[in-house]
């Protein structure tokens, strides 16, 4: 990807986001400097009394079978890297059976032109496809007509909002009337004919916000916690104020603790994202008590590349995590909740 001009100066409405969100997430700066999952340890059992081959890494989403429980988290759309990058990223997912997220349709719901680069069914008619929303836009005339648009849009299976309130105080373009969006939620969730999963984008998702969630209707929370790349960093640096992004780069809750306490929370499903890079980190996040784990970062360069890059960065997490199974004697995914995980400070 050619580097284009980030100049602050630029009027707003001349540049393009979603490219510079792309071109900022590929640099190592705009990732948390803290790594949660690697001073979390399991203790190895030197017996697993298990053959590997046995393994069934196997799980169930909203209602459709997939492979492993991984989700390629929410990215991005909206223009024609992206569009490419989507393509790949689902022809990858529907080849190794994990669900896949696309970006926020914001943008494809007020530029027509833009709609097909979110549309991916057609390369992944079998996995969970989740649309994308910031709940922030209920404040700003959106309402059930327009979350159904976006379902519809790419054939999804569930809805995803995005709770982005650092990100949106920090960007350039930033909305950030947060105010009475619960209620706005749980009409959503009420009404629209799909699930509405609720997720953070890097700053966690607390024990009180999900539970206030579930209380309007929602089911599926993603923790999307800090350890991952950070977006107030990359907002800083498209801003005319690059010290706020460095200064609220590490804000947040970390992943692990975020997947703790919405673990605590009755009856719903978590799937743990933020900051997990290997199939180690998955198997961590799932110990911790998560049912699904999502990850974004990881695939990005290869989506730039073809799907076969992502394909094959996928099933190498996937033999990491079942590695991780196999010395630890767990033969699905959900026996690693019964494994103990120690905190190592270096």
């Amino acid at each position: 990807m050619s580097r284009r001009s980030l100049d602050s100066e630029d009027p707003v409405e001349d540049r393009d986001r979603k490219a510079e969100h792309i071109e900022l997430a590929l640099e190592e700066r705009m990732q948390n400097r803290e790594r949660f999952f690697d001073r979390l340890r399991f203790d190895h059992v030197a017996l697993p009394e298990l053959d590997r081959s046995h393994i069934d890494l196997s799980t169930e989403f909203l209602d459709k079978p997939l492979r492993a429980p991984l989700l390629i988290s929410c990215m991005t759309g909206g223009t024609e890297e992206a569009a490419r990058i989507n393509r790949n990223l689902a022809r990858a997912a529907e080849s190794t059976g994990v669900a896949l997220g696309v970006g926020s349709q914001r943008k494809a719901l007020e530029d027509p032109s833009q709609v097909s680069t979110f549309q991916v069914r057609d390369q992944a008619p079998g996995i969970p496809l989740l649309a994308n929303l910031g709940a922030v836009q209920l404040n700003y005339g959106y309402g059930i007509e327009e979350c159904r648009r976006a379902v519809e849009m790419i054939e999804a299976d569930a809805l995803v909002f995005h709770l982005n309130a650092l990100q949106e105080a920090i960007q350039p373009e930033g909305q950030c009337d947060f105010s009475s969006l619960l209620p706005k939620i749980g009409t959503v969730a009420a009404e629209l004919e799909v699930p509405v999963i609720a997720k953070e984008i890097g700053c966690g998702l607390d024990r009180a916000t999900g539970e206030a969630l579930v209380a309007q209707g929602v089911r599926i929370l993603d923790s999307a916690g800090r350890g991952g790349t950070s977006w107030a960093r990359i907002e800083g640096a498209r801003s005319a104020d690059a010290s706020l992004g460095d200064l609220f780069g590490e804000w947040g809750i970390p992943t692990p603790t975020a997947i703790r306490e919405l673990r605590e929370i009755p009856g719903v499903t978590v799937i743990g994202s933020g900051g997990l890079r290997t199939g180690l980190h998955a198997a961590k996040a799932l110990a911790l008590g998560a049912d699904l784990v999502g990850m974004a970062q990881p695939f990005l360069e290869p989506a730039l590349e073809s799907p076969e890059a992502v394909g094959e960065r996928i099933r190498r997490i996937l033999t990491e995590l079942e590695v991780a199974m196999f010395c630890l004697g767990c033969r699905r995914p959900s026996d690693l909740r019964l494994q103990p995980l120690r905190e190592v400070h270096p």
